[in-house]
């Protein structure tokens, strides 16, 4: 149990590093809708190192999580990422050379105690992913994809921070449904080997969708600021995961009064992660690079005196 929270919490750094490098090299890409806007964009980034090196973290994060869902329940391992957006704040912190401020350090201790509390409370465990009915997988698979979807057609029909902000809860969905499949695939190959993982659905629906919703997370990256889409997509992927892990492999949790526990961690993940991402590191503003290019910029365009 103990190596699934190490191994997640390494995904975490690694998803982190992943989104600052994306969001550095997406944004200051063109708007647009549609498969040729898509593609277009995704053409110029593979142009960008940054790039690049976002995509190694995010194999990175794939890799280490999908150590993590090999060893401990997904309803145990996926909360744990919410620890993604602080450790992304404190990478920016270092990258862009801006110290934290008390809101921030609050709420990132916040967020920390909040998903102690929660986990403690409910302590996660048991479940077998293979052992979930087929009708019962494709019947989860199918309502997950078509509420990914529905926010995926607000958002692609909403603008500026609630297009951002729907994107983000899609990809979060998509997120955690990818999550619970690589939990099955890793069951499949620690009892039957690369066998297993190649005879079995779950592995090719696997590399139909997460391609699918990598090109959701740019175009959530590309749509606005973190400070509406963030919080959906970090919040979604383990509300839903969390959810396919009791209610489809069998997980389960303590109740009674600790459910109140959890309530209460619950809520002081949800206020913390609201607060940082509200964080100015966050954000455009929180790169030096970028005020001096936009510095640069207004004195350029700025008229000239008579």
């Amino acid at each position: 149990m103990w190596l699934s929270v190490v191994l997640v919490v390494l995904a975490a750094v690694a998803n982190a590093a992943a989104s600052v490098l994306q969001r550095k090299a997406a944004r200051t890409e063109p708007g647009g809708d549609g498969p040729a806007s898509v593609w277009a964009m995704i053409w110029s980034l593979a142009h960008k190192p940054v790039w690049f090196a976002g995509i190694a973290s995010i194999i990175l994060g794939v890799l280490l999580q999908a150590g993590a869902l090999a060893t401990g329940p997904i309803a145990l391992v996926q909360p744990i990422l919410v620890l993604e957006l602080a450790f992304t704040l404190l990478l920016a912190a270092a990258v862009f050379r801006n110290g934290l401020h008390a809101r921030e350090w609050i709420a990132i201790a916040g967020m920390t105690v909040g998903l102690g509390l929660m986990l403690y409370c409910l302590q996660p465990a048991g479940g077998d992913p293979r052992a979930t009915p087929t009708a019962v997988s494709v019947l989860a698979i199918g309502v997950t994809l078509a509420v990914a979807a529905g926010f995926l057609v607000i958002g692609h029909r909403s603008r500026h921070s609630r297009r951002a902000a729907f994107l983000g809860i899609a990809t979060g969905v998509g997120f955690g449904l990818t999550a619970a499949l690589i939990a099955v695939i890793t069951r499949d190959y620690a009892v039957a080997g690369l066998a297993g993982v190649f005879t079995a659905w779950h592995t090719y629906l696997l590399i139909v969708i997460g391609p699918l919703f990598f090109l959701t997370l740019q175009k959530t990256m590309q749509a606005g600021r973190l400070v509406a889409s963030q919080p959906a997509l970090t919040l979604a992927n383990p509300i839903v995961a969390f959810g396919l892990g009791i209610a489809v492999f069998g997980e389960h949790v303590r109740t009674g009064g600790w459910i109140a526990g959890a309530v209460v961690g619950a809520v002081l993940i949800g206020a913390s992660t609201v607060l940082l991402a509200r964080s100015p590191l966050l954000h455009d503003e929180g790169d030096p690079a970028h005020d001096s290019a936009a510095g640069t910029r207004n004195q350029t365009t700025a008229p000239k005196p008579a």
